[in-house]
């Protein structure tokens, strides 16, 4: 069945200029939140009522997505447009239940890989595996998109957990960020992971070649100080890696949705596999959630719907995602690929072109830093942002415990205010104690003057455990899938990534003077000769 989305944004409109705050009764913030253990996600400072809930859950109904979540757990190729199935749920399906691809069950092969990275994190972080040069002391990951942003985030989000090398991250093709990280380590002591399922992504194996160079200016055999995330066993052999320091994952893993499995080493030599262990039960644990919870009690199903209300229904264009949670710093960057890569289409499944637009623009940044950036366009700007605020209850410092407590009446002020406002009135009662008459009272009063009524939600923690971080993920990827299910899209392809790396690859030699651009536009070669000037 289609979805009518007038219906929903004729009901969104109905509800501009009401206040969210009159909304609120004695039972308000109880039925407007879902909770899963002791996650708790809070969405009553938004404008759903009772009435536009239940167009909400409607669109489920109409999108089948009871039927379409069964298909993509089950193992059925629903990346339909480049036939394969979305399984980065089995990667974390500690209890082995069978998941069957075309007839044969995976699960045996990703306990075995699991098990492969146990020992082989295990040897490295023990000094069992001592390369050339004696313990492992630090660990190089070079990657990009999928297969850095997802274990960079883990890995700062996990430092109370960190015993073990210190793990860095190279991603950009700007020499200058591998420069930077090998500069002050020692090849010796220094494990390279060079992260790329085909083995010829362009940005990773360029800084590979660099960092192989540099590893064989001191060691006799390079290659072996580095690990392989591969499925291309030729090519890492060729590159001098030994097969039990190569592994694989199968193409029903997105990079995007891959930190879950071999792509997460960097994370388990950093925290231990313990600590890794418990982060994918706390995925598991909301793979299950989403399973079997109610849509009304359900998280992803919840979250995405609000998402929908705000951006389908309402119009907002963006959503702010502000963790207040230093160590969270990533995620807003991790959230922006996994939900802009996902679902940032305009053709629907059927090859149509999508009735509305599809996926929000999402950026962020960790409170309390945000508060003094781009807070101020939040709260007064010409523009609606929804944001999603989460924290912790407690955070690991103790011996600074006050200063969380603070951290934590900022996060709650803040989707307050939002909320709440400042009436002229009240700004006008403000500055006449400040001693302002006339008309330069109502001017200053008038700068001072807060719109509100602006949406917010807030999703709460006891602390940021590996088990709790597992839950946040998974969490925001069913959120994900649930909002492609309902705009009809493939969440689970991206050829938009495509075309400029296909003209990227063409451009080289004309940057590089070996060809004459013959063919390409103006600008770009007026471009091309200013940077040929200025590299001379």
């Amino acid at each position: 069945m289609m979805i009518d989305w007038t219906k929903l944004s004729a009901a969104a409109e109905k509800t501009a200029d009401r206040s969210i705050l009159s909304l609120f009764d004695d039972t308000r913030a109880g039925d407007f939140s879902a909770t899963m253990g002791d996650l708790v996600f809070d969405y009553s400072k938004t404008n759903i009522d009772r009435d536009a809930r239940e167009l909400l859950l409607a669109l489920c109904e109409q999108a089948d997505l009871a039927a379409k979540r069964d298909a993509m757990f089950g193992g059925e190729p629903i990346n339909d447009t480049e036939g394969r199935a979305v399984l980065h749920t089995a990667l974390r399906n500690l209890t082995g239940t069978p998941v069957m691809v075309d007839g044969a069950d995976v699960m045996p092969g990703v306990l075995d890989t699991l098990a492969r990275m146990n020992r082989f994190a295990e040897d490295v972080r023990s000094g069992v595996f001592t390369g050339q040069g004696g313990k492992i002391t630090d660990v190089v990951n070079i990657g990009i998109g999928g297969s850095d942003l997802g274990p960079v985030m883990a890995t700062l989000a996990l430092a109370p957990y960190h015993d073990g090398p210190a793990v860095h991250y190279v991603s950009n093709v700007d020499g200058a960020h591998i420069a930077d990280t090998l500069r002050g380590l020692n090849p010796e002591t220094t494990l390279v992971i060079i992260a790329s399922k085909t083995f010829t992504t362009i940005e990773t194996m360029t800084n590979a070649a660099t960092a192989k160079a540099w590893m064989g200016e001191v060691v006799k055999d390079p290659g072996a100080q580095f690990a392989a995330l591969s499925s291309a066993a030729d090519k890492t052999a060729d590159f001098g890696i030994a097969p039990d320091r190569v592994f694989g994952f199968e193409d029903w893993v997105g990079g995007r949705y891959s930190l879950w499995g071999p792509i997460g080493l960097p994370i388990m030599l950093a925290v231990g596999p313990d600590a890794f262990r418990a982060m994918l039960a706390g995925a598991e644990a909301m793979d299950l959630h989403f399973r079997a919870a109610a849509p009304l009690e359900n998280l992803p199903i919840m979250l995405a719907l609000v998402g929908i209300w705000h951006n389908q229904g309402c119009g907002y264009a963006t959503r702010a995602v502000l963790p207040y949670e230093q160590r969270l710093v990533r995620l807003p960057a991790y959230l922006q690929q996994l939900e802009m890569e996902s679902n940032g289409k305009s053709v629907q499944m059927d090859g149509d072109d999508a009735p509305v637009n599809t996926g929000p623009v999402v950026w962020g940044e960790p409170g309390t830093n945000g508060q003094h950036a781009f807070y101020q366009l939040i709260h007064q700007g010409t523009r609606v942002v929804p944001c999603e605020f989460m924290v912790g209850a407690t955070g690991f410092e103790p011996e600074l415990a006050h200063q969380h407590t603070l951290l934590v009446a900022n996060c709650l002020a803040q989707s307050e205010a939002l909320m709440r406002g400042r009436s002229l009135d009240q700004a006008r009662e403000i500055m006449a104690k400040k001693g302002f008459e006339g008309a330069e009272l109502e001017r200053q009063a008038r700068h001072r003057v807060f719109p509100g009524n602006r949406p917010s939600t807030t999703l709460l923690y006891p602390q940021l455990t590996p088990y709790v971080l597992g839950q946040i993920i998974a969490l925001y990827e069913h959120r994900v899938f649930v909002e492609g299910v309902l705009l009809g899209i493939n969440s689970f392809d991206q050829w938009g990534v495509e075309l400029g790396k296909e003209l990227a690859l063409a451009l080289e030699p004309v940057v590089s003077g070996q060809a004459d651009g013959a063919g390409k536009d103006g600008s770009t070669l007026a471009l091309v000769r200013y940077i040929q000037r200025h590299a001379e």
